[in-house]
């Protein structure tokens, strides 16, 4: 038996009658699984029963079997209609086979289906799949009927969007409705998608502007496909006016929602549409779910994380790796890390998201030994490949650790490092005091001209206190961000430390000038569901009076034992601290609001959004010795587990 040729244009065909001797051929014979008996049976019967027999192998992912059928129901004389082809040619794809593909293009031909919709859109899909969207645009053009039918030209524009190619989706979504071709609801969802990618308010607004004139601007694909253009725009305001809007809203429309408000910081906006969505009878998804838990990734709302994932059991919500990740992810975050733990050590399967929020975990809370044990039994795992933010995070766990041969070994691997790896190495190198290799490797790789280089190198000069090397940096870092307060702070106190006054009162006035304005230090408690912020000196709180008198216990006690507080703020990035009494320090007022706040031997939970100074965090040590309590203050580096006199952060931070 002979195949028919097909010839390599899409544009000609021999218009012969089809026959037993001009059929298409499988590249690959399979054995037709179904019972022979069945053919038997269906072969006299009409096509719709050869119909639903390639469907059922197209259903059970059997392609071969399918274009198999096809060829016994030609050789049987059974005429295909317009419902056996597409699936013939959706066949030919799955299978990967072109060339039998275009002899059913013939076919198209031969039998008179070539201006039938739904079989030039099975072909448009075809070529456009398996060999180039030149080919699939090449039969929509010599296509009688396709120019008015939306679902060819959607067919075409998600191939574009395939080839990712969104300018030229937008641009035929244009010339679509200017040969006024009829424009429904999955072209319109098309058409904004690809104004998302290209993150164009401009197109995107056209394409609305068409959604409201064709009265399918609150259809709920076209709404919520608007919702995430916009969202992808980052007009989150424009977002919020098409959902409040919307008359009817689906488990979509709500997690857009919430995960626009989470991405964007609106973290109590997040949450609050998560309880309405609820409140209105719609059940969050797993997406729902892992979308608002960031929101919850924070020490202050770690009650609420806890709540979600109690809901999460409670009500049978798809606990898939998805949620796994998002739940380990806000327990890391939120400061409980055995938490994190037991979620990971449960999981039955993990990919590369898995391992990484948990080797990040430990780090984050000083376990950077156990995060990089963990790193290696995930070499071990065969499933998970190591991706470029994988060996971030492992040479985060190696600063962490002090481990430089590891750091070198781990940072080799690495076939392109970024600067964010190189930058990683530069602080394990200054971390433990290598400064010579540390400048040997930032002139070797080129990067000392990045900001964030610079500022590895100059935690390893407060760490080691290298002031001098760390005026060098900070100066090198001011010429480089003018603009940027917090060099100029630094370099303040560099001066105020050497006691050279008339220095100071220069940058301050610099500052001043610049109109600059450094960052205050805010640190903050969650007690009974309310949130109590303190900044520096504060006195604005009902209870600042018994705050003031515990710390100020707390320091008699330790003077009492020969504590004395740590004055160094050579090299440290906040203004105001400086010049205020310890206690005044806001993550000490939050420290004592906590410890007057709880019971006897409850963690105290703190976060603060710059970093702790030397004399806070040798206070805290001290503290959690003399109360026997421990104490975790989350700044903008790690978190650190106060408890026994210790902190788990080694003084290294």
């Amino acid at each position: 038996m002979t195949t028919l040729s097909s010839p390599h244009s899409l544009c000609f065909f021999k218009t012969t009658t089809v026959n037993k001797t001009h059929l298409p051929q499988t590249q690959n014979p399979v054995k037709i699984t179904s019972p022979p008996h069945l053919l038997d049976k269906i072969s006299a019967r009409n096509t719709f029963s050869w119909n639903n027999l390639i469907q059922t192998h197209l259903t059970n992912k059997n392609p071969h079997n399918a274009l198999s059928i096809y060829h016994q129901m030609l050789l049987l004389g059974v005429p295909p209609d317009n419902h056996t082809l597409p699936r013939v040619l959706t066949a030919s794809r799955c299978s990967g086979n072109l060339n039998f593909g275009k002899q059913v293009h013939a076919h198209v031909f031969k039998l008179g289906f070539s201006s039938d919709l739904y079989v030039i859109s099975a072909l448009i899909d075809f070529y456009g799949r398996l060999e180039s969207v030149d080919s699939a645009k090449c039969v929509f053009d010599k296509s009688v009927n396709s120019g008015f039918n939306s679902v060819s030209w959607t067919m075409l524009a998600r191939l574009y969007m395939m080839q990712n190619k969104p300018g030229l989706a937008v641009e035929l979504f244009h010339r679509m409705v200017e040969l006024g071709a009829e424009v429904d609801h999955v072209a319109l969802a098309t058409a904004i998608g690809a104004c998302g990618v290209l993150k164009s308010m401009q197109e995107g607004r056209k394409v609305h502007g068409v959604a409201r004139k064709c009265g399918l601007e609150f259809d709920v694909l076209v709404s919520n496909s608007l919702l995430k253009m916009y969202i992808d725009c980052d007009s989150i305001e424009d977002a919020r006016a098409i959902f409040v809007k919307m008359p009817s809203k689906d488990v979509i429309s709500w997690t857009e929602m919430i995960g626009a408000c989470v991405k964007n910081g609106a973290f109590n906006d997040g949450l609050k549409l998560l309880r309405q969505m609820v409140k209105d009878g719609i059940k969050p998804d797993s997406l729902s779910f892992s979308s608002v838990l960031p929101a919850c990734a924070r020490m202050a709302a770690h009650k609420l994380g806890k709540e979600i994932h109690g809901y999460l059991l409670r009500n049978g919500i798809d606990f898939n790796i998805m949620v796994q990740n998002a739940i380990m992810d806000m327990y890391v975050k939120s400061g409980f890390i055995q938490y994190a733990s037991n979620i990971f050590a449960g999981m039955k399967e993990r990919d590369v998201i898995s391992w990484t929020v948990m080797i990040f975990g430990y780090t984050s809370h000083g376990q950077g030994e156990v995060g990089l044990s963990l790193f290696r039994e995930m070499e071990k795992d065969l499933s998970s490949e190591i991706d470029q933010f994988t060996y971030a995070t492992v040479l985060h766990a190696c600063s962490t650790a002090c481990m430089v041969e590891e750091g070198w070994f781990y940072f080799n691997r690495i076939k392109a490092p970024k600067v964010t790896h190189c930058t990683l190495m530069v602080t394990i190198l200054v971390r433990a005091g290598l400064f010579d290799e540390a400048r040997i490797f930032i002139e070797g790789h080129r990067i000392g001209r990045h900001p964030e280089v610079l500022r590895a190198l100059l935690d390893g000069c407060r760490i080691h206190k290298e002031v001098k090397i760390g005026k060098r940096v900070v100066e090198q870092l001011c010429e480089m961000e003018p603009l940027n307060a917090e060099n100029y702070v630094v370099l303040s106190n560099w001066y105020a430390d050497s006691a050279k006054w008339d220095m100071v009162d220069k940058l301050r006035e610099t500052i001043r000038d610049m109109g600059l304005k450094p960052r205050k230090a805010y640190s903050w408690v969650e007690f009974r569901n309310k949130i109590h912020v303190f900044g520096t000196g504060d006195v604005s709180h009902p209870r600042s009076e018994g705050i003031y008198w515990e710390l100020e216990c707390l320091l008699k006690k330790l003077e009492d034992e020969g504590h004395r507080p740590n004055p160094d703020f050579s090299l440290h990035d906040v203004d105001e601290e400086r010049e205020s009494i310890q206690i005044g320090h806001s993550e000490m007022l939050a420290l004592s609001f906590g410890l007057i706040s709880t019971q006897a031997g409850a963690t105290v939970r703190v976060t603060k959004n710059l970093r702790m100074c030397r004399s806070c965090h040798e206070f805290s040590k001290s503290v959690s010795k003399i109360v026997g309590q421990e104490i975790i203050i989350k700044d903008q580096s790690y978190f650190h587990h106060f408890k026994d006199g210790c902190c788990s952060c080694g003084d290294f931070w």
